[in-house]
């Protein structure tokens, strides 16, 4: 693997589908229905952590001058959005993302039996704070989560929090194919047949 030549710190400009909605000044409803109804938008530009979107904001930026009919870009949302990410950096391909984890995948990387053992931790501040809260669910850096492990492991009680080797390397080269690395339909859509 190459080594990470950004400085500490920084992560990808990314938007989710609440960000996405505020970008273009329309309902969250409205992006659903680009990707299913119309198919003006794709999965692309996005990177799936704990089964939702998350999408290039430079791809985002761009999105409203692609379209059949132009979508004006709300230049003072994108602003705030980029400002809160701060400090970041541009990204123009999903494979030049680092490798970003959510609470799926934080589960499974630590062999956790539920959610509410990672949701504990996070609440009582023994797990470190999301890099990222987009659409209303922590995003984190894989690297920085990794090297805090012998730390949470030290101060653990009943719960080891030991890393599993393979699910670490699919996350780190892209791989993984565990829970969270799919979007799972949710409502009238789950009763779809595929």
């Amino acid at each position: 693997m190459a080594e990470d030549k950004r400085p500490a710190g920084r992560k990808p400009y990314l938007a989710g589908g609440a960000e996405f909605a505020a970008l273009y000044d329309v309902k969250r409803l409205q992006v659903s229905q680009w990707i299913s109804r119309d198919h003006t938008l794709d999965y692309r530009y996005a990177k799936i952590i704990s089964g939702s979107p998350y999408w290039l904001l430079q791809f985002v930026k761009g999105f409203g001058e692609t379209t059949p009919r132009p979508k004006h870009l709300n230049e003072t949302e994108l602003a705030r959005l980029v400002k809160e990410q701060d400090p970041g950096y541009w990204v123009g391909e999903v494979s030049q993302l680092p490798p970003l984890v959510g609470q799926a995948e934080l589960v499974a990387l630590f062999r956790l039996p539920s959610g509410a053992l990672l949701r504990k931790a996070m609440s009582t501040g023994r797990f470190r704070p999301a890099d990222y809260t987009l659409s209303g669910s922590p995003i984190w850096l894989l690297a920085p989560v990794v090297e805090d492990a012998p730390a949470l492991q030290a101060g653990a009680r009943g719960v080891d929090w030991a890393i599993d080797e393979k699910v670490l390397a699919a996350l780190r080269d892209g791989g993984y194919e565990g829970p969270g690395a799919r979007i799972v339909p949710r409502g009238k859509a789950a009763s779809k047949p595929a």
